[in-house]
């Protein structure tokens, strides 16, 4: 597959998105939740690429989180489009770091996702166990992105060490 046709299942999968809430291979009890919208810049990256050998397409990621949390995120994904037009999949993994709820530190997120002909299937974004820094050590978590008419929105279900709280009721988007 070349990779304008690999970028541009990239785009589609990743601009697209499902817009049901992710299937999560093991389910931990959450005791809050953290809304808002983000901005996503994509960019293709080509160093490494074998000159003859299959290879998965990469770009680079650029986010920037508003409202709950307030961070800024870099990262990178791979991604493989089939010959069926709408058929592809990505990985990806990122570091956001910023303020969760006026908490400060860093965490990783992993994605998985499918698209199947045009059609959304899983995709799924949790927080890297033990990845939490800072004030967010022990932070666990997963994330539903949702995109509707071009606009990004999240909501980010997580637990961290010494929260009482009981599930917060998410604060309105910025």
């Amino acid at each position: 597959m070349t990779m304008p046709l690999i970028q541009t299942s990239l785009a589609l999968l990743f601009c697209l998105g499902p817009q049901a809430p992710a299937i999560h291979p093991k389910e931990a009890h959450m005791t809050a939740l953290a809304t808002g919208s983000f901005d996503v810049k994509l960019v293709p990256l080509t160093e490494g690429v074998r000159e003859g050998v299959w290879s998965p397409g990469r770009m680079s990621i650029d986010k920037r989180f508003k409202g709950d949390l307030e961070a800024t995120s870099q990262g990178e994904m791979l991604a493989a489009g089939t010959e069926v037009q709408g058929s592809a999949g990505y990985t990806a993994i990122e570091q956001v770091r910023g303020t969760l709820r006026g908490r400060s530190g860093t965490f990783l997120l992993q994605h998985f996702a499918v698209m199947s002909r045009g059609v959304p299937g899983d995709w799924v974004v949790m927080v890297v166990p033990d990845s939490g820094t800072g004030d967010l050590k022990g932070l666990e978590g997963r994330m539903t992105i949702l995109i509707e008419g071009g606009r990004h929105t999240y909501t980010l279900e997580y637990s961290l060490p010494g929260d009482a709280a009981s599930p917060s009721q998410p604060t309105p988007q910025r």
